[in-house]
């Protein structure tokens, strides 16, 4: 496999590849029998880990002493999950390598994505886990490429500015309470209020794709929308069916609302707007713009959370250690 699989890759990394492919083949795939083991004995060092930190008594009467033994025995059961599933990170890589990012690069990133499944798969839901955890690795991939997209290099002196913004909102932010309306950031920055909203547009630029959906900052717009300058492998993740998705959910919107998402966050031609220029387009107070956009973000979050085939696969909370504890 490892000769096979490298040769597919550009010379530069061929040998590192070769030798990394070579290291990940001398680990076992896993059988269901034991993905159901090693979940089993990850759960169980997780809880004993819970108790130990809670200082709570556990209903078998086990002692510190065998607690901290099951917390071990945890951790290397998800050492190997981990390492027993690389080969399925590479397979999925292959199927980016003609994006910008160098192929180690990707492997890295899926690796990222691999360990998150393992952190959040639950083995009594009955699903193989590479099922599982292909959304994971492609999701982590394919984020990674749009990153690098979408980065934009910003002179030192601009980004000082933007730090400095960044500060001075969340100073009024806690000192108002509220979000500060571009007047006040202006009068603290001492600079016109112009100036704010071109900072803002270039700080958003290279933070969008971080934007949070919903209260809980779990989920991204990058989770949503794919990106028109990303190869087509990348297209075929997140342009192709996430893409769809969000247009579906957007059309279910208050056309007005739905104007706002798309305008702001430059859906339709890439150009993010300011809220300023999204009221004065729309006849509307820069505040009530913002209002309209937290509400339609909102309900967004809402829809991805009912409807995304994803969800039920991956919304495993830490629950079930709080579970047993009760």
């Amino acid at each position: 496999m490892a000769d096979s699989a490298s040769r597919s890759f550009a010379a530069p990394d061929r040998d590192l590849i070769g030798t990394y492919l070579h290291e990940i083949s001398q680990t076992p795939l896993l059988d269901a029998s034991s993905e159901v083991e090693l979940s089993s004995a990850i759960e169980a060092g997780l809880y004993a880990e819970y108790l130990l930190a809670e200082g709570r008594k556990p209903a078998c009467d086990a002692t510190e002493r065998e607690l901290r033994e099951l917390v071990s025995a945890g951790r290397r059961a998800k050492e190997a999950f981990i390492l027993a599933n690389l080969r399925l990170v590479v397979s999925i890589a292959r199927r980016y390598a003609r994006s910008a990012m160098p192929m180690l690069d990707l492997i890295q990133e899926g690796n990222s994505g691999v360990v998150r499944a393992v952190e959040k798969f639950d083995y009594r839901k009955g699903f193989k886990f590479s099922t599982y955890a292909t959304w994971w690795v492609r999701q982590a991939i394919s984020r990674a490429i749009a990153q690098q997209a979408r980065v934009v290099r910003l002179p030192v002196h601009l980004v000082e500015e933007i730090n400095r913004l960044r500060n001075i909102r969340r100073d009024l932010t806690r000192e108002l309470g509220r979000d500060p309306e571009v007047g006040e950031l202006a009068q603290a920055l001492g600079a016109e209020p112009a100036r704010v909203e071109e900072i803002t547009s270039y700080a958003r630029e290279t933070v969008s794709l971080d934007t949070p959906v919903g209260e809980d900052e779990e989920t991204s717009l990058s989770d949503l929308v794919a990106e028109s300058d990303v190869p087509s492998p990348e297209d075929e993740v997140i342009a192709g069916v996430e893409r769809r998705r969000l247009n579906h959910m957007l059309m279910r919107l208050d056309p007005r609302e739905a104007t706002i998402i798309r305008k702001r966050f430059g859906l339709d031609d890439g150009r993010q707007r300011s809220l300023t220029e999204i009221a004065s387009g729309l006849g509307l107070s820069r505040e009530r713009v913002r209002q309209l956009e937290v509400a339609a973000l909102r309900e967004l979050r809402d829809r991805l959370d009912n409807n995304s085939p994803a969800k039920s696969l991956t919304d495993n909370k830490p629950a079930r250690i709080h579970a047993h504890a009760a």
